[in-house]
């Protein structure tokens, strides 16, 4: 099915499956660990931001991520310390776990070079590029710690 689905081509002409052989998906009951007290991280920090993204200022409650600066498997210590947090939108909480942009020290955003040849496209601009240097909306409480931002920028940062 993915051969068919990156070939633009239906099951049948790049397979001898025949579709109706093909059973359904089903569920299955699984095990999982859950982070506890994450809750009040996430709450202490959305509130600090008067629930907004500190880039772009989205306020939609349910795209916003109170995003960890140092990651929770990295610091058990501050884990919960809303000073190791900011408010994010979603993409922009994908992209800063995986180091694509950072916080800076200094609070502004910075955008990382492994965009390339991306750069140029519509979304890449809309999304990210017309951030780059820009500074965030830094709460009125618990202020993203410098240490924190630091420790982020040089690495998880992909310069």
């Amino acid at each position: 099915m993915l051969i068919s689905k990156f070939a633009n081509k239906p099951l049948e002409e790049i397979s001898e499956i025949e579709v109706q052989d093909i059973k359904e998906g089903l569920d299955r009951e699984a095990v999982v660990k859950q982070r506890v007290n994450q809750s009040f991280f996430r709450s202490t920090v959305l509130s600090s931001y008067y629930f907004k993204c500190c880039i772009t200022g989205l306020s939609i409650p349910d795209f916003l991520v109170a995003s960890h600066i140092i990651p929770w498997s990295k610091n058990v210590e501050q884990r919960l310390n809303p000073r190791n947090g900011v408010c994010l939108n979603s993409i922009h909480d994908a992209a800063f776990d995986r180091g694509y942009i950072t916080i800076t020290p200094e609070f502004t955003v910075k955008v990382s070079n492994v965009f390339g040849d991306f750069e140029k496209e519509k979304a890449v601009q809309d999304f990210f590029m017309k951030y780059k240097n820009q500074k965030i909306t830094v709460p009125d409480r618990f202020l993203p710690s410098q240490e924190f931002l630091d420790y982020h920028y040089n690495c998880i940062f992909k310069k």
